[in-house]
């Protein structure tokens, strides 16, 4: 197995089994619920935004490892960021799971690593539920969001 296949491996486990911002964020003026019926995830997300700048970002639920190391690693990245900037990095994880696209890892960071979800294309569901849900409370959108 190759290095950068056992960090991928590694990180997955460790943000699965040891989700970071997990819980409720009681002052959240935004929440949203997302579920992906193929594998039961099923997720809720809170955000503390003031100013256009997302100051705290927790989250609920339970799924996959790939889906809950997606939302904790997001959660992780997201701190601080403006709207804008969250949108941005939104745009180039879709890119970077689906393969449409090399995204630059300076940009995403340790999210680089969730590259290897596209390479099993049922998975790319499960790392981009947690996403889904973020922006659609980020923006107030309305309904329930599911991966079908």
């Amino acid at each position: 197995m190759s290095e950068i296949n056992e960090l991928y491996q590694e990180l997955i486990i460790d943000h699965s089994r040891n989700p970071r911002n997990f819980g409720k964020l009681e002052n959240a003026n935004h929440m949203k619920e997302g579920y992906n019926p193929l594998c039961g995830d099923k997720f809720t997300f809170y955000i503390f935004e003031k100013n256009g700048i997302i100051e705290a970002i927790k989250f609920e639920g339970s799924g996959c490892a790939i889906s809950t190391a997606s939302a904790s690693l997001m959660t992780e990245s997201l701190k601080g960021k403006t709207i804008d900037e969250a949108d941005k990095l939104f745009k180039a994880f879709q890119r970077l799971v689906k393969g449409e696209e090399e995204v630059s890892e300076k940009l995403l960071g340790k999210l680089i690593i969730l590259a290897g979800v596209r390479d099993f294309p049922m998975r790319v569901k499960c790392a981009t539920l947690p996403w889904h849900t973020m922006k659609s409370a980020l923006h107030d959108e309305g309904g329930k969001i599911c991966t079908e």
